[in-house]
């Protein structure tokens, strides 16, 4: 209630100051300075985990099927850091794209200063 009769107050000294007094611009003021958000309320999580049969099969299930994944040759490889060939032709060719574009862009840069055109 006191802050929608600041804001009126406020309101009010905005659109006309001299019908305000000087008291009522200070508690505008004052309304609106001391009025702070209040903080949401923290939540609080508890440390307990729902260790259900089913979490337990599932978190083993997947750790097996990493440990499988790690023993499997292919999989193996996947983690070396090597690049793959595609991925190798790939990132050349991005380096090639960019060294076509910086020529071409040379090339004009050159014959712009070159050859300038005069107008009269």
């Amino acid at each position: 209630m006191a802050s929608a009769t600041a804001a009126m107050t406020v309101a009010a000294t905005a659109l006309s100051p001299s019908a305000a007094t000087r008291s009522q611009r200070k508690a505008a003021v004052e309304a609106f300075s001391t009025q702070k958000p209040k903080p949401a309320p923290a939540r609080q999580l508890s440390g307990k985990v729902s260790t259900s049969p089913k979490d337990k099969a599932i978190a083993g299930l997947t750790a097996a099927a990493l440990a499988a994944a790690m023993v499997v040759p292919e999989m193996a490889g996947a983690a070396q850091p090597t690049l793959s060939p595609s991925l190798n032709n790939f990132l050349l060719s991005i380096a090639s794209g960019g060294a076509v574009l910086g020529a071409i862009i040379g090339a004009v840069v050159g014959v712009s200063n070159f050859d300038p055109v005069k107008r009269t």
